[in-house]
């Protein structure tokens, strides 16, 4: 029976930890990076992040550079 809940607990983890350092692929998702909102625009041929920079100039980031950067789904205090 206790070995059930620990079967249980690591496959709710497995299913969450799909790929957690990816960001979502659905368009109009929002993450947060460096402090900033981003919103995924679906575009014919590649996907890309828009937000804005550190002077509020518009800026677009590829799914990669999302990743170096860091993102999370919540903003960071």
């Amino acid at each position: 029976m206790n070995t059930d809940a620990v079967t249980s607990t690591e496959a709710g983890t497995g299913e969450n930890a799909d790929d957690p350092s990816s960001p979502p692929t659905v368009p109009s998702s929002v993450v947060w990076c460096c402090g900033r909102p981003y919103v995924l625009e679906a575009r014919p041929g590649r996907a890309r992040w828009m937000g804005t920079d550190y002077r509020g100039r518009p800026e677009a980031l590829s799914s990669a550079e999302l990743q170096r950067r860091g993102w999370s789904r919540r903003r960071a205090c």
